[in-house]
């Protein structure tokens, strides 16, 4: 018995000695709708989600014209000031305002219907911006080190210092603003990649602030001042790099938060009619998540009254655990020593 409807009829009879508690359920629950209604449906789903993606779209176009702006000023004065520790700095602030690229691309590939061919619909494209996004990461530190060492080795002088002290804090400004933006809109869609990219643009934000070392040793006429910071920025974005990494990692190979499969344990064993949990899995589509969950129940019961007991544990969920927009709910008969292994046809199959 599988359910993936999302709008719940409660109207059901159920006949035996169930009824009168299904109904009363029934009732509670449409008083509850009454003060707080709200829906289900695929239609009303489809909007959140296209909300939701146009928010995202709307963060990445922000805060790369914001951080397009910041590495326009920060090149300029690396044109007259010959610093590399702030040339680093306006490279990684280039690669992250780029970095809003692939993920809008994935955004807007998010908000197309499944097809028979990609039957979960395109929200995996955010993984593999992910991805795009650690190799723009990693390409930036290989640069920022390049021209740190060649300084090292061909150290110069810098000059405009005042301009690289003020290209310094709009650094700072330019990535702080943007990363308060994109985790605050990450947070509220559910986005873990918007999120990962608005804490990415705060590390920058600091780096931007170690340009400012670069410009006090240079002038107090330590020359090698400049290309060590330069290499401590190079340090700073691998940290960040691993940190991205292991986010991308995860989502590629389905990993949530414990914290929700608790919260859906919880709503599961609360519902009526659930005697026990057979299996629970969660993943993320994009910043989506879904459900596949095995219940038990009553050997008993009608098919009505198990399909019932099945509406009843996908609406817990929907209810129990943020982002989750779909939830496909199977119903197993308890076991009992009357009756045959209602899965003995597959044991065969299990690995």
């Amino acid at each position: 018995m599988t359910n993936d409807r999302h709008t719940h009829d409660h109207g059901h009879d159920h006949g035996h000695g169930h009824s009168h508690h299904r109904s009363r359920r029934a009732w509670r629950h449409r008083a509850g709708h009454l003060l707080r209604p709200h829906s289900h449906d695929s239609a009303d789903k489809t909007d959140r989600a296209l909300e939701s993606s146009a928010r995202g779209l709307r963060a990445l176009w922000t805060s790369l014209a914001v951080l397009g702006v910041t590495a326009v000023a920060q090149a300029v004065v690396v044109a007259v000031s010959g610093s590399v520790a702030l040339l680093g700095d306006t490279v990684h602030n280039a690669a992250d305002a780029l970095t809003a690229l692939p993920l809008a691309l994935a955004f807007l590939l998010g908000r197309r219907a499944a097809t028979r061919r990609f039957t979960y619909g395109y929200g995996r494209a955010e993984d593999l911006a992910g991805i795009a996004i650690v190799l723009t990461i990693a390409a930036s530190a290989a640069f920022a080190a390049w021209t740190a060492v060649d300084r090292l080795l061909h150290p110069r002088d810098i000059e405009q210092l005042p301009a690289v002290a003020a290209a310094a804090v709009v650094g700072f400004l330019g990535n702080e603003w943007v990363a308060r933006y994109r985790i605050r809109v990450g947070r509220e869609i559910g986005s873990a990649a918007l999120v990962a990219d608005g804490l990415h643009a705060r590390t920058d934000g600091f780096t931007s602030l170690a340009v400012l070392l670069s410009a006090a040793g240079a002038a107090l006429g330590w020359r090698l001042a400049d290309p060590l910071v330069g290499l401590a920025i190079t340090a700073a974005i691998l940290l960040v790099l691993r940190d991205a990494a292991c986010e991308v990692f995860r989502r590629v190979m389905d990993a949530v938060d414990p914290a929700l499969t608790d919260a859906a344990e919880r709503a599961l064993r609360a519902v009526p009619g659930v005697q026990d949990i057979g299996e629970l899995r969660l993943r993320w589509i994009g910043h989506r998540l879904r459900a596949e969950v095995a219940v038990v129940v009553g050997g008993e019961l009608t098919v009505r009254e198990a399909h019932g007991v099945a509406v009843d544990a996908e609406h817990a969920l929907l209810h129990a655990v943020p982002r989750l927009t779909a939830a496909l709910i199977h119903a197993d008969p308890a076991p009992s020593d009357r009756s045959p292994d209602p899965h003995g046809p597959l044991a065969h199959h299990a690995v």
